[in-house]
């Protein structure tokens, strides 16, 4: 017999994990952008912002599910998945500017 409340609890604790993957992401990209040499201090804190809006975006959609799923709605991965791909494209797209900016 299963217990339908240690989904919810294993998701929580899964989105957590996520969101905390992606701070460090997020704080790491932002001293390369503010450290970096090649960028310029507007363009670093643009840089810097853009890794910090990625990781509030993660920490918002786990927010988000988990709280559905607490509140007994259906699972539905409508939105979220694409959103959560978006984020993560986005960090790589930030992490090759990053690289070319620093090689360049």
């Amino acid at each position: 017999m299963s217990d339908p409340g240690l989904q919810p609890e294993r998701t929580t604790l899964a989105w957590r994990r996520t969101s905390i993957g992606a701070l460090a992401v997020a704080v790491l990209a932002a001293r390369a952008a503010l450290t970096a040499r090649g960028v310029g201090p507007v363009p670093g804190a643009l840089l810097a912002a853009a890794a910090l809006i990625g990781w509030f975006g993660m920490l918002a959609l786990g927010r988000r599910r988990a709280a559905a799923l607490r509140g007994g709605q259906a699972p539905t991965t409508g939105r979220v998945v694409p959103l959560a791909a978006l984020i993560v494209v986005g960090y790589a797209v930030l992490g090759t500017v990053l690289v070319l900016v620093c090689l360049g």
